[in-house]
Order: C-alpha cells, then structure tokens, then sequence
C-alpha cells in the first residue's frame, strides 16, 4: 500500500496541529514536523506533545533538525538540500529512518547511494506553497522513480483527484501539507487521500 506523509505547512498553533494530528494519525502512514520558523526546544516541545496526545514516535519525522529528533526519540528525520547528507546524519544516528528531500532524478539517485531510506521529490503540480516556480510534472517524476534505488515519495499539489495519477509514475507514495492542514475538515481530507490511495 502507497504511503501518505502529512507534513506541517507551519501555520497552525502547535495546540491546533496537535489535535490535527491526532486526529488523522489513524489515515496516515507519517506526520512530519516542518516548522522552519521554530527554534530547536519550540520543536521539541512540539514533538513532546504529539507523541503525549498519542502519535507513534515511529511514525513522528523531524524535518531538517537531526538534535530534535534525537533528543524527541522521533523514529525520523526529513533532511532537506541544506541539511547534513544522509552519509552524515546515518553515521550520527543509525537508528533513525532518513528522508532526503529532491527535485532531480539525480539528486534522487545519490540520496539513495549516500544511505537514505526514502527521497521526497517535488513539487509534482501547481503549489500554493511555492508560488511562482514551475511544477516538475509527471514526466520528470517517472524519470526520478527510475534512477532512485530507494522508495520515492512525491509531493507538491496532491489532490485525492489526481494522487492515481502520481501512483501510477511509480512513486511510492504521497506527501500532503495543505491539503489536509488548510482543510475545513482535516479527518474527511485524509479520509479521502486514504481512499485515492487504496483505489490506486
């Protein structure tokens, strides 16, 4: 089955995402923490919070901050292109499932060659998010899925509408930050991205 990643779009309250989160938990595969605008102990405490209100710290991935999820116990880390390399952070911590953000099919093939679990390669459609950058589209997402070694999961403008279509690249799921954290109904969102995914 095709894995969704929820990741925080760094908007709500941390009381607000919290009750997002365990709300949805149960319809995702991962909740991701991208909060760049926190410092280290704001993000800690956020993380200290979602695993009290119940999310699996296997399931809880840290964006960018290897300390924080280390110090959380999250069961991983999302490194972005300025992060450590996945070779870096696997020496520091060889217990934790590494992503390497993308948006090449060859960044993609040295995320996997450097020991990362997993590549997050977008943005595939349209993104408020990223306003004004051209989208990478189907075509160059299929590219990336064939010269990744390790699973590719694709993000950018995912909708249950279109969510078969990225599937069906060959990606080994999705990634949803405002389509599940700027819903009027978060649970029904990731009830609907759930049931895209399984009719995929």
């Amino acid at each position: 089955m095709a894995e969704i990643h929820l990741i925080s779009d760094g908007k709500l309250e941390t009381e607000r995402f919290v009750s997002l989160a365990a709300a949805v938990y149960p319809l995702v595969d991962y909740i991701h923490l991208r909060e760049k605008h926190r410092s280290a102990l704001e993000l800690l405490d956020m993380a200290e919070r979602l695993l009290r209100a119940g999310i699996p710290a296997s399931r809880l991935v840290i964006n960018d901050r290897l300390d924080v999820a280390l110090g959380a116990g999250a069961g991983g880390v999302q490194l972005a292109w300025h992060s450590l390399s996945p070779a870096a952070a696997r020496a520091a911590a060889p217990g934790l499932r590494l992503g390497r953000s993308v948006h090449s099919a060859a960044e993609a093939a040295e995320a996997g060659r450097q020991g990362a679990d997993y590549v997050l390669f977008g943005h595939v459609f349209p993104t408020a998010s990223k306003p004004g950058q051209q989208e990478r589209g189907l075509e160059l997402l299929a590219g990336a899925v064939r010269s990744s070694s390790i699973p590719l999961i694709a993000i950018g403008g995912i909708e249950p509408v279109n969510a078969g279509q990225v599937l069906r690249q060959g990606a080994a799921g999705i990634a949803v930050m405002s389509g599940i954290c700027g819903a009027e109904d978060a649970a029904a969102a990731a009830r609907a991205y759930r049931l895209a995914v399984q009719n995929a």
